[in-house]
C-alpha cells in the first residue's frame, strides 16, 4: 500500500508512524512540504518517506499512490483535497480541521461529489477514537442515560499551550478558522454526535482578555519553552498580531431540542476537558485529561459506573491515536466503518465557524439555511441515518 503526504508537520508524522505500526504493508514513497517538520520523526522510526517534492502536483504525477495523507497547514487543505480529488487515488486522509470558512465547505461537498463522493475522504478527528468517548457510546447504547436532554462541556487548555496559539500560525484566524474550529472541532463533533442532530440555533460570546500587554509577566515564563511555533511564528504571547480570541462560551440548540453550553480558555493553569451529558434516566461525566468517568443513575441514584482510569497514560490523545490507527489499518483490510466521516467533520466544522459569527454580530445564528445548501450537495447522509 503506497502512500504519500502533502505537509509532512509533526502531526501527520506521528500518525503516520502510529498507522506503519499497525499496517506494516504501508509504504511511505513520496512527500512534498517546504520545511518537513515531521520527517526526522519518521526518519527515525525508519518511516521516511522516499522521495521528496518541492511540488504537490508534479508528486501526484509522479506517484501511484493507494492513499494521501495532508497534514498541510488548514488555509491550504481545500487545494490539497482539490488537487487529490481530481486523481485517481482511493484513499484520502486529511487532518483537522478539514476546511477553514463556509464557502470552502460548499466548494468541498461540490468537489467530492463531482469525484467519486465523500467515502474517499477520512478524516482525524481523532478523540472519535478515544477509550473515554467509547465508554460514553457504550452507555448511550445500553440506555443507561435514556434519551439524551442537555450537555455541558468544556475544552481549557494551560499557558504552555495557549501562549503557542498566541505565537504560531494559528493566531490568524484566515489561517486556521479561528481557536473554536482549529482546537474545539473535536469536542463539537463528539457532541454532536452525541445529541443525535445538527445545530439549529447558536448564541456565542468572549475575546481576549489573558493575553494582552497589560498581561505581560516581567520575564519570560518557563512555559513559553514547551511548545515552539511554526512557520510564521513569533515570540510574543501577550501583544500577540492574532486575532484569536483566548475564551469564549456557546450556546447551541440541536435540531432534535437538545441543548449545549460549551466553554473555552486558554489560560488555565490546572487544565481540564470534561462534559456531563443529563438524560431521562441518568447522567454521564468524564474529563479527558483527568481520565475519569462517571454514571449514575436518575430514579435510584446509584453510581453505575465509576472508572478513574479510562485511558492508559502512556499512550497519546488519551489512547485516541492508537486507537485510530488500529481501526483505520481495520478499515483497508477488511472495509470495517470507521466512527467519524469527514461529512462529521464539516458539520462540526460549521458549528464552529457559526460559534464565531454569533460572537462577532452579537446575535443567534440560525443555520437552517446552511443546512439546506449543505445537503443541496447530496453527500449528507442525515435523512439515510434516520431510517435505520
Amino acid at each position: 500500500m503506497k502512500v504519500g503526504i502533502i505537509g509532512l508537520g509533526a502531526r501527520i508524522a506521528h500518525v503516520g508512524n502510529l498507522l506503519k505500526a499497525e499496517c506494516p504493508e504501508i509504504e511511505f514513497t513520496a512527500w512534498c512540504d517546504p520545511s518537513p517538520a515531521g520527517l526526522a520523526e519518521m526518519t527515525a522510526r525508519g518511516n521516511a518517506p522516499k522521495r521528496g517534492y518541492d511540488d504537490p502536483e508534479k508528486m501526484l504525477a509522479a506517484e501511484k499512490l493507494d492513499m494521501l495523507m495532508i497534514g498541510s497547514p488548514n488555509f491550504l487543505h481545500l487545494a490539497h483535497l482539490k488537487l487529490a480529488l481530481r486523481t485517481d487515488i482511493p484513499r484520502i486522509f486529511a487532518e483537522k480541521p478539514v476546511v477553514i470558512s463556509q464557502d470552502e465547505t460548499m466548494e468541498l461537498l461540490s468537489l467530492m461529489r463531482d469525484n467519486g463522493g465523500h467515502q474517499r475522504v477520512m478524516v482525524g478527528l481523532v478523540l472519535r477514537y478515544s477509550p473515554l468517548f467509547t465508554a460514553l457510546r457504550q452507555s448511550l447504547g445500553q440506555g443507561q442515560l435514556g434519551d439524551v436532554v442537555s450537555i455541558e462541556a468544556c475544552e481549557h487548555i494551560g499557558p504552555y499551550h495557549g501562549s503557542f496559539f498566541m505565537r504560531d500560525w494559528r493566531r490568524h484566524s484566515h489561517l486556521s478558522g479561528g481557536f473554536m474550529l482549529e482546537k474545539c472541532c473535536h469536542d463539537l463533533d463528539l457532541y454532536q454526535g452525541v445529541a443525535g442532530a445538527r445545530p439549529r440555533l447558536v448564541a456565542s460570546f468572549g475575546g481576549r482578555k489573558s493575553y494582552v500587554p497589560a498581561n505581560a509577566p516581567a520575564s519570560r515564563p518557563d512555559y513559553m519553552n514547551v511548545m515552539s511555533p511554526r512557520w510564521g511564528g513569533i515570540d510574543e504571547a501577550f501583544a500577540s498580531d492574532g486575532d484569536i480570541i483566548d475564551y469564549q462560551t456557546a450556546i447551541v440548540s440541536y435540531e432534535n431540542g437538545v441543548n449545549l453550553c460549551f466553554h473555552t480558555n486558554l489560560n488555565v493553569p490546572d487544565e481540564f476537558r470534561r462534559f456531563a451529558v443529563m438524560g431521562t434516566r441518568g447522567m454521564a461525566e468524564g474529563d479527558f485529561i483527568r481520565n475519569y468517568y462517571r454514571v449514575h443513575d436518575s430514579l435510584t441514584g446509584k453510581t453505575l459506573i465509576d472508572n478513574n482510569q479510562v485511558a492508559s497514560a502512556e499512550y497519546d490523545h488519551y489512547g485516541a491515536d492508537e486507537a485510530m490507527a488500529r481501526d483505520l489499518a481495520n478499515h483497508f483490510r477488511h472495509g470495517t466503518q470507521l466512527p467519524v466521516s469527514v461529512i462529521d467533520a464539516l458539520e462540526a466544522g460549521l458549528c464552529a465557524l457559526k460559534m464565531d459569527e454569533a460572537r462577532v454580530r452579537s446575535q443567534v445564528v440560525d443555520l437552517s439555511a446552511t443546512w439546506a445548501e449543505f445537503d443541496s450537495y447530496g453527500q449528507s447522509n442525515r435523512k439515510e441515518a434516520a431510517r435505520t
